[in-house]
C-alpha cells in the first residue's frame, strides 16, 4: 500500500504537495497534522523509520529515541526489539520538551529499566546553538550517493557547508562496514504475531478478536473495506510459531545486532572517534532502528518541486543529549523550514 493509507481512515496527503509528494510512513497521519498547522507537535511511533520518514517528508523534527528511553505501553506493537514512540515537531525545543515528557520506567515496559539514571525529564538545557562546534561528523557518503536525486544532492552539500561554518569537524567518505551485506526482516515477523497476541489478549473479554489469526479473518470477512491492498505481511507473520524461540529468529536477531552494532555503528563511531552520523533524508534510519540507537531528522531544505528534504543525525545509546544540541545548532543556523502554504 502507499505511504499513509489505511484502510479505516483513508489517505494521508502531504500539505506540501496533496497527492503528488510522499507522506512518508508510518507516523504520517502526525506528520502531515504537524505540517498543516493542526498542532505544534506529536506523537509518532517507530519501527523502522516511521518517525524519521515521514518528518523528513513534511519538512519536521522527528526524535527517535533510544530503545528503551520512552514506554510501549498501550502502542499496538510490532517488533518488540525496535518499537518506540517519539516527538514530532515543528521545531527542536518543541521535539525537546515533548521528549522529556514522554521519558521514565514503566514497570510494564521492561525495556524502560535500562534507562533509570540515563534519562532525562527536561531536555531543553541541551538547546545550544553552539553546540556544533568541534562536534566530529560522520559522513555516511555511500548513502548520498547513491540514494539522492539530482535535486537533493546540492541540498545536502549545502547542509555540509553549514555544519563546517558552525565548527563542526567534517569526517568524509564514512562506510559503515556491514552495509554490503544482505539485510534481512524476518525478526519482525516474529515479534509481530508474539507482540500483536500479547496486545490483544490484554483486551476485556467481551472482545471477540483475540489473535493475529483473527485479525486476518476478521479482514477476509470484510475484504471490500479492509483489504484493498491485501495482508500478505499479517499471513506471513501468522504463519510463525509466535513463541520467539525459533531457531531463525534467533540467529536473525542476533545477526541484527552484529550488522546494526558491532560491525555497523558501533565500528563506524569507534573508528572515527565520532559524536555522530550523518544520513541525507531517512536514509540508514533502518540500521539505527535494528541497533536500537536514537537519530533526530531535521528540515533541509526543499526540491525545486518544492519537495521538502531533511537530514538525519544517528548517535550511539542515550546520546539524545547530543543530538539535541548539534540538532539545535544547525537549525539556528540553518532556519530552512517554510511552512507549506495551504489552500481552501
Amino acid at each position: 500500500m502507499p505511504n499513509g493509507y489505511s484502510s479505516r481512515g483513508g489517505q494521508v496527503r502531504n500539505p506540501y504537495g496533496p497527492g503528488r509528494f510522499d507522506t512518508g510512513g508510518s507516523s504520517s497521519g502526525s506528520g502531515a497534522a504537524i505540517a498543516a498547522g493542526f498542532a505544534a507537535a506529536a506523537v509518532g511511533t517507530e519501527t523502522s523509520g516511521s518517525i524519521l520518514n515521514p518528518s523528513a517528508n513534511h519538512s519536521l523534527v522527528g526524535i527517535k529515541p533510544t530503545l528503551g528511553l520512552v514506554s510501549r505501553t498501550g502502542i499496538i506493537p510490532i517488533a518488540t526489539s525496535q518499537d518506540t514512540a517519539g516527538p514530532m515537531a515543528l521545531c527542536v525545543e518543541d521535539a525537546a520538551i515533548l521528549l522529556g515528557a514522554l521519558t521514565g520506567v514503566d514497570s510494564e515496559d521492561p525495556a524502560t529499566g535500562a534507562s533509570a539514571g540515563r534519562s532525562y525529564t527536561d531536555y531543553t538545557p541541551f538547546l545550544d546553538k553552539s553546540g556544533l562546534r568541534g562536534a566530529r561528523i560522520g559522513v555516511v557518503r555511500t548513502f548520498a550517493d547513491d540514494v539522492m536525486t539530482d535535486d537533493q544532492r546540492p541540498l545536502f552539500e549545502a547542509v555540509l557547508r553549514i555544519l563546517q561554518e558552525q565548527g563542526a569537524i567534517l569526517v568524509e567518505n564514512i562506510r559503515i562496514p556491514s552495509e554490503q551485506e544482505t539485510w534481512d526482516s524476518s525478526v519482525l515477523y516474529y515479534e509481530f504475531k508474539s507482540g500483536v497476541n500479547a496486545f490483544l489478549s490484554r483486551l476485556p473479554a467481551s472482545f471477540s478478536i483475540r489473535t493475529l489469526g483473527d485479525i486476518i479473518e476478521w479482514n477476509k470477512e470484510n475484504a471490500d473495506a479492509a483489504l484493498r491492498y491485501g495482508q500478505d505481511i499479517l499471513e506471513k507473520a501468522d504463519q510463525t510459531g509466535g513463541s520467539l524461540t525459533e531457531a531463525e529468529y534467533l540467529d536473525s536477531r542476533l545477526r541484527d545486532l552484529r550488522q546494526s552494532r558491532t560491525e555497523g555503528l558501533d565500528a563506524a563511531f569507534d573508528q572515527h572517534q565520532l559524536d555522530c552520523l550523518l544520513f541525507p533524508h531517512d536514509f540508514g534510519a533502518d540500521i539505527a532502528a535494528k541497533a536500537g540507537y536514537p537519530s533526530i531528522s531535521l528540515p533541509a531544505g526543499y526540491e525545486p518541486s518544492g519537495n521538502p528534504f531533511g537530514i538525519m543525525f544517528t548517535g550511539r545509546a542515550y546520546s539524545e543529549p547530543l543530538l539535541i544540541r548539534i540538532g539545535y545548532s544547525f537549525e539556528q543556523a540553518s532556519l530552512l523550514r517554510v511552512p507549506p502554504q495551504l489552500q481552501g
